[in-house]
């Protein structure tokens, strides 16, 4: 993928997955057009494999069709946990873990 339009190579996102988008305030403008213009999703695509949920995509310049960045996010539930990631040289990196039951077994550990 492309370093020279983005300002930051996978940033640090927190617990931030997205499945779909792109995360603007990091794209630099295309390397290749010099052009920063809207961002394009391509090539998208969701497999399921053993339970977990694949999302895959290129972000790619808008007019000369660049691919700027591969984008990856999974969802899979383990346990009682549904669980996000995400991976992608524009929009960054970043982990989720959330309970699928009404109260948080370690939210309730805290107090």
């Amino acid at each position: 993928m492309c370093n020279g339009c983005v300002h930051k190579q996978y940033p640090d996102r927190g617990n931030t997955c997205l499945e779909d988008g792109s995360y603007l305030m990091n794209y630099q403008g295309c390397a290749n057009c010099h052009q920063r213009d809207f961002v394009l999703i391509s090539n998208k695509s969701t497999e399921d494999e053993d339970g977990e949920e694949i999302v895959t995509y290129d972000h790619v310049c808008k007019n000369c069709e660049h691919v700027i960045a591969r984008h990856e996010y999974t969802f899979s539930v383990v346990d009682e946990y549904q669980e996000y990631t995400m991976l992608c040289l524009l929009c960054g990196k970043a982990e989720d873990s959330i309970s699928v039951l009404p109260d948080d077994p370690r939210q309730s550990s805290l107090f």
